[in-house]
């Protein structure tokens, strides 16, 4: 028989399925489904002790008992369950609700009781909080590990390679040195912010009705205060309480999460081309593995691979998280569909980014710095310090310093002797004069140690 991963349409779920388990279990039909069945469980729970009517107040052992399971626990065989019932329903969390009056009635619940399951709820209600649910464990469990994991490996980059000098480029051609560890701090900075904004967004979930006006539930309560209960039951699943919506939650929220997570993924991705550069430079080697294979023709290539892959995977990650922070806040008057298609598809974009995240680890663990190779490039760059000379000697009053380097260097091969000849000539105080001789592109490389080792 053909394994399902051979046939899958996905990649998540085929090429790399092993490395994703942990996240089907979440964003899957079958996680989505058990989000579904342990809130259900949670607002009959709710309503039984902030409504407190007469037909929950009087519960056996085993019906409590039946409450508490439905709230806490799902299996995979209740999901295959619940899809079976779908096949009849035709509704999705339809099928939830009469999955969750099986079970009670099972465990002896009687006919007024079984009422109150999905008692007032438009099935957005059980929608909303399920993604919000998902995103948040999503969140706190996989995405913010996964991003210190990656931060911290380049963090101690940083500090180990915080005074190895590098030649810097800007436009692709020589410009000031740098230091490899400074450079790795500056990714460090900018994918600390983007984390922090990620983690900053507030998850909201929605509770009240049809149309979001408790218009059910007033006829059936009109003493009751709903947005009190809706609020508080909300809050019981730690998410922060949305008072004002249509049938669906606007998904603003999910928007900004989106945006925030690709703002990150686009900060991967200038790392994984930066690396990818440098590798290619020789500034890094990767250490070989013995039974990989890099060309199936060039026997001596040992490619970039987890970074092109990380590159690869992020562009797709982003192009879906673009689309749901464009489309899912835009729904026609009080509510269309076109949002749960889509929103069907969040698992496939984190799955992307922890595909992409694991790649650049493992990228990461392989590389090697290429100390040689960094020494020769800047030894065959002494035009660098045409930089320091000139502004040595604005701060000397020497006239159109500038303008005597520009013509000096540009378009001409410089190097150590040529460069301290004209030194020579300059109009300087002894001390300025040999801190400039004392200059090498090695050495020109400002705060960068400093600034790398801080991070």
């Amino acid at each position: 028989m053909i394994s399902p991963e051979l046939t899958a349409l996905s990649p998540l779920d085929g090429r790399y399925a092993a490395r994703l388990t942990a996240l089907r279990e979440l964003c899957s039909e079958a996680g989505l489904i058990g989000l579904r069945v342990r809130v259900e469980g949670r607002w009959l729970q709710h309503l039984a002790q902030h409504l407190r009517p007469p037909a929950l107040q009087s519960l056996t052992r085993p019906l409590d008992a039946a409450m508490a399971d439905l709230a806490r626990s799902f299996q995979p065989a209740d999901a295959a369950r619940v899809k079976a019932i779908e096949k009849t329903t035709n509704h999705d969390v339809k099928s939830v609700e009469y999955f969750v009056r099986e079970r009670l009635q099972a465990a002896g619940a009687t006919a007024a009781q079984l009422e109150w399951v999905h008692f007032g709820c438009t099935s957005e209600d059980i929608n909303n909080l399920c993604y919000a649910l998902m995103l948040q464990q999503a969140r706190e469990q996989h995405l913010l590990p996964a991003m210190d994991r990656l931060i911290e490996q380049l963090r101690a980059l940083a500090h180990a390679q915080a005074d190895t000098a590098m030649l810097a480029r800007t436009h692709g051609q020589t410009a000031s040195p740098t230091t490899l560890g400074k450079e790795v701090a500056n990714f460090v900075a900018r994918l600390r912010l983007q984390r922090r904004a990620l983690a900053e967004v507030q998850i909201l979930g929605k509770f009240n009705g049809a149309v979001g006006n408790y218009n059910a539930h007033s006829a059936a309560f009109p003493e009751a205060d709903w947005p009190a209960i809706s609020r508080s039951f909300v809050e019981s699943l730690n998410l922060h309480w949305n008072a004002y919506s249509t049938q669906i939650d606007p998904h603003d929220w999910i928007a900004g999460y989106c945006d925030a997570l690709a703002r990150f993924n686009t900060v991967l991705i200038d790392l994984s081309r930066d690396f990818w550069g440098y590798i290619s430079l020789g500034y890094f080697r990767q250490r070989t593995v013995a039974q990989e294979v890099g060309s199936s023709t060039m026997p001596h290539k040992i490619n970039p691979i987890d970074f092109e892959n990380a590159e690869g995977n992020l562009g797709v990650a982003n192009a879906l998280l673009r689309h749901f922070a464009e489309k899912l806040p835009i729904s026609r008057w009080q509510r269309d569909l076109t949002d749960s298609t889509v929103l069907r598809n969040v698992g496939v974009a984190l799955g992307h980014g922890a595909l992409a995240l694991s790649a650049l680890q493992r990228g990461l663990g392989r590389l090697e710095v290429d100390t040689e190779r960094l020494s020769r490039d800047l030894d065959n760059a002494w035009e660098v310090l045409a930089e320091p000379v000139q502004t040595v000697m604005r701060a000397c009053g020497v006239p159109d310093g500038y303008e005597k380097l520009k013509a000096f260097t540009r378009g001409k091969p410089i190097n150590r002797e040529r460069l301290h000849a004209f030194i020579a000539t300059l109009d300087l105080s002894d001390e300025a004069r040999q801190r400039l001789l004392e200059l090498t592109p090695v050495t020109y490389t400002g705060l960068a140690a400093q600034l790398a080792r801080e991070i």
